[in-house]
């Protein structure tokens, strides 16, 4: 995208620094629209593959599973190799970097996603489970890398666009408020086809093969919408290209600067990554953040119809009340970021969702009191995920030009580790060989205790570390040498524009932090 608009303000030392004038906020929403489509199929796809599948199709747990596993490996194993190209490539002639990227991964899972539910063409009663496997094989795996396409070119594009804390958390929000949107959509389309099936009322309880066309339906609608609004964010949204082999220049170039006298700070390249300590702390709470949005999204479903044996329109309007509280919680991200600041922020996410796990633990039977605890589990999901993302964008700061490079490495930790997750569940189950049995009523409650308030501890202990070693960037790379009164090699991430800056570069007051760690 273009470069954000820019003033001209004098720094302490009077030199005239540039100052970047806050993106636009028809900007801002044309950039949020361009994830949509990933988001309605992601809903899809977590959501209602399991139970499409196995209690729809009548594929076994394990067929499930491994298709659910084959579509998470190809994501994570095509997650970091692509943040690895988006970061070298140079775009398609005028066209921006990331934008190529994304129209490339919009059109994979355009021509894909319909396939993965619909039913098996060629196949009959008597055809065997691996042939159909074989057969969805190739479109998850297409589908999966123009996932992964889409994705890290579209979170690339967050430190390019913005360069304050509260401005990346602000275009977090509008992004995962797009998110929620796209899953409201979803649940609403699919309690609306769930509803209509009114020449079949003997049938309408429990899912079976007549469901068949409610699933082939909502996904056509879902890529039809989806390419609507993939279209809005490559209207509005003006990348600006970089030349093949160049780095985009940092937001805080001066526009006057005086010869250096310093030696500049060396932009971080992909292998220079995997040195940073930081790197790993942020994966590791952004994988545990993944793990409990996603599982828990995954498995609500079969919760719901198998644990609790509410009818199947609850698998629609239990996930809607989920997600309108997590949209309504989006817009509360920039406000409280600013007050307590990202620990406790996320920190206040993970005690709603072990509020959440406690309820599910000590009730076994639920009425109306589900909304309730919808509730809570979407505004804690939202939290903690809004907040996670946040701090992958300040990690990356202003070394925009490995960043699709991190939000790759951080995918594939929360792809491969959901994968894992889901076949280790799949193959715990209690009765294989059916539907369900007396035995899975408590399996899936167990299930949605420990894929939140389980993994919701182990994010606690990761968000501790954070907390004890703060996140700090560390620059690995030749230097000159440190002169008598130079600021030491580490830059912490509230350290503003300081990528390339020479070291006797003076902040602005308005900008500098009373703190040298991200809170």
């Amino acid at each position: 995208m273009a470069e954000p608009p820019r003033r001209s303000s004098l720094g302490a030392g009077g030199s005239a620094v540039a100052v970047a004038e806050a993106l636009p906020l028809r900007a801002r929403l044309s950039f949020a629209a361009g994830h949509f489509l990933n988001d309605l199929c992601a809903s899809l796809w977590f959501t209602y593959l399991l139970l499409y599948l196995h209690a729809v199709l009548g594929y076994s747990h394990r067929l499930a599973g491994g298709l659910l596993l084959a579509g998470q490996v190809a994501d994570g194993l095509c997650t970091p190799l692509l943040g690895y190209e988006a970061d070298r490539s140079a775009g398609c002639g005028r066209y921006g970097r990331r934008k190529s990227w994304h129209l490339a991964g919009t059109t994979c899972v355009l021509v894909s996603f319909p396939f993965i539910f619909s039913p098996c063409l060629g196949c009959k009663e008597n055809t065997p489970q691996w042939a159909a496997f074989i057969y969805y094989l190739p479109f998850i795996v297409i589908f999966q890398f123009g996932w992964a396409a889409t994705q890290i070119s579209h979170l690339s594009l967050i430190p390019e666009l913005v360069t304050s804390d509260h401005e990346k958390v602000e275009l977090t929000a509008f992004r995962y408020a797009f998110t929620v949107m796209a899953n409201i959509t979803v649940y609403g389309l699919a309690w609306l086809l769930l509803n209509l099936q009114v020449d079949q009322p003997e049938r309408t309880e429990h899912l079976g093969i007549q469901d068949v066309p409610v699933f082939r339906n909502l996904s056509l609608i879902v890529v039809g919408l989806g390419a609507v609004f993939s279209l809005i964010f490559h209207l509005g949204t003006k990348e600006k290209p970089y030349p093949l082999g160049s780095l985009p220049q940092p937001e805080s170039t001066p526009l006057l600067q005086k010869e250096p006298t310093r030696c500049l700070r060396p932009l971080l390249a992909w292998k220079d990554w995997l040195l940073e300590p930081a790197f790993y702390q942020v994966a590791v709470l952004y994988m545990a953040t993944r793990l409990i949005v996603n599982l828990s999204q995954t498995y609500i479903a079969m919760y719901l119809t198998n644990s609790l044996l509410l009818p199947k329109k609850y698998i629609a309007t239990i996930p809607l009340v989920l997600y309108v509280s997590g949209f309504l919680s989006s817009f509360l991200m920039k406000p409280v970021n600013k007050w307590i600041g990202r620990n406790l922020t996320y920190f206040v996410g993970i005690l709603v969702i072990l509020a959440f796990a406690s309820w599910v633990t000590l009730t076994r039977t639920m009425g109306v009191e589900i909304y309730g605890a919808a509730a809570l589990l979407g505004a804690g999901s939202a939290t903690i995920l809004v907040t996670s993302l946040s701090m992958t964008a300040d990690l990356i700061g202003t070394n925009t030009h490995s960043g699709a490079f991190v939000y790759g490495a951080m995918s594939f930790t929360d792809k491969m580790a959901n994968g894992l997750a889901v076949m280790a569940i799949q193959n715990l189950h209690p009765c294989p060989t059916e539907l369900c049995c007396p035995a899975c009523v408590s399996f899936y409650h167990w299930v949605m205790v420990l894929v939140t308030g389980g993994i919701a501890m182990a994010a606690t202990v990761s968000l501790c570390c954070i907390m004890i070693w703060p996140i700090r960037v560390r620059f690995h790379g030749p230097g000159c040498g440190r002169l008598r009164g130079d600021p030491p090699d580490d830059v912490s991430l509230q350290g503003l524009n300081e990528a390339r800056i020479p070291y006797d570069e003076t902040e602005s007051t308005e900008e500098r932090s009373p703190s040298s760690t991200v809170n």
